[in-house]
């Protein structure tokens, strides 16, 4: 019987699914998504390939996990950032500001690296509809800032978004590149600097 450390059989388990993805995020991390499979994420924790097999049925099962487990974890970050900020201005600019330190900071990668391989239309569904929810923070502060079609626009800020992390992967500064982001979205808009004094706490 292999040995439990943990007080309870639940707690050794939640240890163990905690260790199995910590490595599994090291895994994709160094290697790509391909080298996610039960192997390679059991010998990167140190436990047998069976063993692995009593948590996750497959590797696409451990990516699907990471990659939610990612996104879980950046929309919260996003969403507390976003409500700490005063008014419906400062909410878009927390956003903004919020969503390209987390990508500097490469927390992105995972979900991004994960992303990649064709899982199965239910498993991209998924994916689509975590991406949408992701955004609900900005189209709230759109919607509190009148703009007539915070879908669409928040759809493409998001866009911009995209083009200014892809720069920072490329190396380029962070620190020179988020003004220069913030600045754009709050032309797009239509912020003006007296809307944006007040941009939350913290």
């Amino acid at each position: 019987m292999p040995r439990i450390d943990a007080p309870t059989v639940a707690e050794h388990r939640a240890n163990q699914e905690r260790a199995l993805l910590d490595a599994a995020r090291m895994v994709l991390l160094q290697n790509g998504p391909q080298a996610v499979s039960p192997a390679m994420v059991g010998a990167a924790a140190g436990l047998a390939r069976s063993s692995v097999y009593k948590y996750f049925r497959s590797g696409d099962e451990i990516l699907s996990r990471i990659v939610a487990d990612a996104l879980t974890e950046w929309g919260e970050r996003v969403r507390d950032t976003v409500e700490r900020a005063e008014t419906p201005a400062g909410q878009v600019e927390a956003y903004v500001r919020t969503t390209l330190a987390l990508a500097a900071s490469g927390a992105h990668r995972i979900a991004v690296l994960g992303s990649t391989l064709p899982r199965g239309e239910a498993a991209r569904r998924d994916l689509v509809d975590a991406h949408h929810d992701l955004a609900a923070p900005l189209r709230t502060a759109l919607t509190g800032l009148g703009n007539p079609n915070p879908d669409l626009t928040a759809d493409l800020i998001d866009g911009a978004l995209s083009r200014a992390i892809e720069r920072i992967d490329a190396g380029r500064c962070h620190d020179e590149i988020a003004p220069e982001t913030v600045a754009f979205v709050r032309r797009a808009v239509g912020i003006s600097h007296r809307q944006s004094r007040h941009r939350g706490k913290g």
